[in-house]
């Protein structure tokens, strides 16, 4: 399997840590072979991105359980059970709000990469795809 990034995320987030992306803007500048895929995009206000995360190591990559947020009193817990970075095949996903469109750039709030991330595709949110009722959680989601 092959994946080429389709953009590449630009904004102040210089290095992998722990960081509240809740107020971040981003710019995700597409590929320029790929602006005509934007098109109609600015008629949703929330968008899904896939990103590579680049930076997670090899050795990262075989972890298989972790601390949920960092918290080391939080149980150890499956990677597939969290939103642990380090995982079997580093591929993160956001929902974030679509500020704006300038022609091959998407400017975003709330997206959770760092800069330089290798974006792998771009989808609309569309709420009835994510059906809400009866969601249950872990209880550590919560604090």
């Amino acid at each position: 399997m092959r994946m080429r990034p389709i953009a590449i995320v630009s904004n102040e987030i210089q290095q992998n840590r722990k960081f509240d992306a809740e107020d971040v803007v981003s710019e995700i500048v597409v590929s320029r072979k790929y602006k005509r895929a934007l098109d109609g995009i600015e008629s949703f206000s929330h968008i899904i991105v896939l990103f590579w995360l680049h930076e997670i190591t090899a050795p990262e990559r075989s972890i298989l359980k972790v601390h949920p947020r960092r918290n080391n009193s939080i149980p150890l817990t499956g990677v597939f059970a969290t939103r642990s970075p380090v995982r079997p095949n580093p591929i993160g996903i956001t929902t974030v709000r679509l500020l704006e469109r300038k022609d091959n750039i998407l400017r975003v709030k709330g997206l959770d990469a760092i800069n330089g991330t290798p974006v792998l595709d771009i989808k609309p949110y569309l709420p009835e795809s994510f059906p809400a009722s009866e969601v249950t959680v872990a209880e550590w989601s919560k604090r």
